[in-house]
């Protein structure tokens, strides 16, 4: 017969046993939540509008590999951010890393984000072919942001005013909002890109991937735009926004790339930010005329004997 003393302890074992049962079984609903592992599973990701072409391209070999369905999202950065803090997902492809405020208010909530950098990507200025230049200063558009004279800038074309490209030229002109005049924005990089080839003296503004990795249906608008070559302020030399260029340093419009998983359980997040970081996620970047955060390995294949076909 067992005594009060005895009685005491089982009852501590027995609840002690169901706290050790209750953390297992909500590590496993972490671990497999709605059927998503890192592997497996569907899952929603906000992307950056201007990065999108090469992640299209990163998705789609993802899932012919894994049993997984990644849904993207495409809005400007300002809405990503905005959509990331309020939970409609948890995770994001972004041309900036969190701010400490954007980190702290995701520590309140009990989540540490894991940002994760996967490529260098570039922003591209480009003009309609009719136009004489192919170079420009990046002080230049600086100026005609400051609305100062001393531009000679006609026009300039952003996709979207809350874009990433759009806050990117705002810092480096110091103003937080587009001048008055002078500034068009549409909604894509499409939309730029058709616009600058069908008006003359306009300067669009958008991510480089957008014409790497362009459509089909976008090529006769392709056709009748040029590509600039910048010289950023602290240079004597116009670099055009090649994959060296940019590996180099020497284009002054370069931004590092990154994935945010705020998920806060081993989800697809975890599984597509290996995947984007990793050998075949590289090498899409490097394809994609971006500059990969990971060099991709090179496989030499060493013949011990020569064929002589000749007769």
């Amino acid at each position: 017969m067992l005594t009060k003393i005895d009685m005491a302890h089982l009852k501590k074992v027995i609840a002690v046993m169901i706290l050790f049962l209750m953390a297992v079984n909500c590590k496993q609903n972490n671990d497999v939540k709605n059927g998503e592992t890192i592997l497996e599973g569907k899952a929603t990701i906000l992307i950056d509008e201007s990065l999108l072409p090469v992640i299209q391209d990163e998705v789609e070999i993802f899932e012919t590999r894994y049993n997984a369905k990644i849904t993207l999202v495409p809005k400007s950065e300002a809405e990503v951010l905005q959509s990331l803090l309020k939970d409609t997902s948890r995770i994001a492809i972004l041309s900036r890393t969190l701010s400490e405020n954007e980190i702290k208010s995701f520590q309140s909530k009990k989540i540490t984000p894991k940002i994760t950098k996967f490529a260098t990507d570039g922003i591209a200025l480009i003009a309609n072919k009719s136009t004489k230049d192919t170079v420009i200063a990046l002080q230049d558009v600086i100026h005609f942001m400051q609305q100062k004279p001393q531009s000679t800038i006609k026009g300039l074309v952003f996709d979207n005013p809350n874009s990433s490209t759009a806050r990117y030229i705002n810092e480096l002109a110091g103003i937080k909002s587009f001048p008055e005049s002078g500034v068009f924005s549409f909604k894509t990089n499409d939309e730029v890109i058709k616009y600058v080839s069908e008006n003359n003296g306009m300067i669009g503004i958008v991510g480089l991937n957008w014409l790497n990795n362009a459509k089909p249906e976008m090529r006769p608008y392709l056709d009748k735009i040029n590509v600039l070559s910048v010289k950023g302020d602290s240079s004597n030399s116009y670099n055009f926004p090649s994959q060296n260029n940019i590996a180099e340093g020497k284009y002054p419009l370069a931004r590092d790339l990154y994935i945010v998983n705020c998920q806060g359980y081993s989800g697809l997040g975890m599984g597509f930010g290996s995947f984007i970081t990793g050998e075949i996620g590289q090498r899409i970047i490097l394809k994609a005329g971006l500059v990969p955060a990971y060099a991709p390995g090179r496989k030499i294949l060493i013949r011990n004997d020569i064929e002589n076909n000749k007769k």
